[in-house]
C-alpha cells in the first residue's frame, strides 16, 4: 500500500476513535485523564535523563512528540488531507517516517481508547486505576509493538542524520512543506533530525538513548503485566511523584 493511503487509513482510524469520545463526556475525559497520567509518567521514568546530559533533548522530543498528551485534531485533519503531498514532496525514507508516525499515533489512540472505556469501570487511586485499567484492556502483544514502532521511529531519525543533503534538502522544503499544508510533519522531522543530529555527533549517544528507552519501557510493560497489584501501585505512584 502506498505512503499516502496508510497515512489516510491511520488518522480516519484516529478521527473515529475521537467521534465516539466526543460522544460520550465521561469516556472523553476518561481518555483525556488516562494520556495525562501516560506523559506524567514518561516524565517521571525519565527524570534522570530530562535532568540534563547528552541525552535530555531526545528525552524532550519524545516526550513532546510521542507522549504527549497534545491535541493532535487540526494536525490529524492536515496530515490526512494532505497524504498525497507527504508521498510526493519528501523522500521516500521521510515518507516511510510520517507512515511510521501516523501508524503509532493509531495504534497509542486505540490502546488509549480501551483504556478510557476500562477506567470508567475502575476505582482506587490513579494508579490504581491504571493498572487495573492497563491490565483490563491487556493485548500485551500491541504494547510491545507500540515501543517497537516508537524505537524504529528513533531509529530512522538516526538514518536520516546520516544521509547527506538532507539537512539542507528538509531546509529547502519549508516554504513547499507550509504551502502544501505540512508544517507540523516539517517541524516534526527538523526537530527530530536537529536532535538526533547533535548526538549522533558522539558515536553510539542516540543508540544508547534508544536502548535506555527500550530498556525502562520494557520492564515497565513487563511489571504492569506480571507484577503484585500493590507493588505496581507503589511504583507508579512514586514515578508519578504521588508517593507519600
Amino acid at each position: 500500500m502506498e505512503a499516502a493511503q496508510q497515512i489516510r487509513d491511520a488518522v480516519a482510524q484516529v478521527v473515529q476513535l475521537r467521534q465516539a469520545c466526543a460522544a460520550n463526556p465521561a469516556l472523553r475525559a476518561a481518555v483525556a485523564t488516562v494520556k495525562a497520567l501516560q506523559a506524567q509518567r514518561f516524565a517521571g521514568t525519565y527524570a534522570d535523563v530530562l535532568a540534563g546530559g547528552e541525552h535530555a533533548a531526545a528525552a524532550r522530543f519524545f516526550l513532546q512528540e510521542l507522549y504527549s498528551d497534545k491535541d493532535y485534531a487540526e494536525r490529524d485533519a492536515q496530515f490526512a488531507r494532505i497524504a498525497g503531498a507527504v508521498q510526493r514532496l519528501f523522500p521516500h525514507q521521510v515518507a516511510a517516517t510520517a507512515v511510521a508516525l501516523a501508524q503509532l499515533h493509531q495504534l497509542t489512540e486505540q490502546l488509549d481508547h480501551a483504556m478510557g472505556l476500562a477506567w470508567v469501570e475502575a476505582t482506587g487511586t490513579d494508579a490504581a486505576r491504571y493498572i487495573r485499567s492497563w491490565r483490563t484492556v491487556g493485548q500485551r502483544c500491541r504494547r510491545e509493538e507500540q515501543l517497537h514502532v516508537v524505537l524504529a521511529i528513533g531509529h530512522e531519525m538516526i538514518k536520516l542524520t546520516r544521509t547527506p543533503g538532507l539537512r539542507l534538502m528538509l531546509k529547502m522544503m519549508r516554504g513547499p512543506a507550509a504551502a502544501a499544508g505540512l508544517g507540523s510533519l516539517q517541524a516534526f522531522l527538523e526537530s527530530g533530525f536537529d536532535t538526533f543530529g547533535a548526538m549522533a555527533r558522539k558515536k553510539g549517544s542516540a543508540e544508547s538513548f534508544l536502548d535506555i528507552v527500550k530498556q525502562r519501557e520494557t520492564a515497565l510493560i513487563a511489571s504492569l503485566f506480571d507484577g503484585t497489584p500493590v507493588a505496581c501501585e507503589t511504583e507508579l505512584q512514586r514515578t508519578l511523584g504521588l508517593a507519600r
